[in-house]
């Protein structure tokens, strides 16, 4: 499948200009063959976290109506990233994610709030996993932080998932940790990850270098420190193969390790 990854140059605030610049991209990714999209985290308002009581999406409202216009009009399936949602006087860092009927497949909201960007100090955290399907394919979301949580991202791989998805807005200072991660998290899971950073003024420190990588932890594509769409064939059939080869889910002893945690 070709998947369309939107490194998106996300403004601070600008609610308005940022949804226009995601369908922008969107209908080029589409035009240029893409079947799955994928935009990256918090990409409505950007960490404008002291004015999401103005910014936040009620109920989540504008971006389940845009997100579900989009990819039934287009026909594709749609990772829409996370934006920042208002619910029952709370905001949440929230993913949905639509197939290409339309319809609303995934909605998770940050499990691990990011304390270096206050997010504990503004946000709640979610409680639930995120596994979908699009179309045939098995697949499984989190978001940024939630990376450095390996047990947190295998659950999603036992559950059956064969791709992870993760939107980021994750800061150039920590880049090397994001590349090694993600690797270890595709090696580990024996499974592909599609992981789409955001780009930002330079003040906000956020360089891109999105990356997809393969269930034998082969980089397939790393992307540049610039906005960016870029559009990239992935067999995700491999992904059966590399799991035959190296039987890990089948060498597991889930027993011993609880055992060890409880004691």
């Amino acid at each position: 499948m070709k998947i369309g990854c939107i490194q998106l140059n996300v403004g601070f605030g600008k609610v308005d200009e940022n949804y226009e610049r995601a369908e922008k991209f969107i209908r080029e990714a589409v035009a240029g063959g893409a079947e799955i999209v994928v935009l990256p985290e918090m990409w409505n308002t950007g960490y404008a976290l002291e004015k999401l009581e103005e910014l936040a999406d009620e109920n989540g409202k504008r971006t389940k109506a845009f997100l579900s216009s989009l990819s039934k009009e287009l026909a594709v399936h749609i990772v829409g990233g996370s934006v920042s949602v208002k619910r029952d006087d709370k905001f949440y860092n929230t993913m949905y994610t639509y197939n290409r009927d339309g319809e609303l497949v995934g909605e998770y909201s940050k499990v691990h709030l990011f304390r270096l960007m206050d997010e504990h100090l503004y946000l709640e955290s979610g409680s639930n996993m995120n596994r979908f399907a699009l179309g045939e394919l098995e697949a499984g979301g989190a978001i940024c932080y939630d990376i450095r949580f390996p047990e947190w991202l295998r659950s999603h791989a036992l559950d059956g998932a064969k791709v992870l998805f993760i939107p980021a807005q994750w800061p150039t200072p920590r880049i090397d940790h994001w590349k090694i991660l993600l690797q270890a998290r595709a090696i580990e899971n024996q499974c592909f990850v599609v992981a789409v950073n955001r780009i930002a003024r330079k003040v906000e420190n956020f360089n891109g270098q999105s990356m997809i990588i393969g269930p034998w932890g082969e980089v397939l594509w790393t992307g540049a420190e610039d906005e960016e769409l870029a559009i990239i064939d992935v067999d995700f059939s491999t992904v059966d193969e590399v799991r035959g080869r190296i039987p890990v889910y089948e060498d597991r002893r889930p027993g011993l390790y609880e055992k060890v945690i409880k004691e």
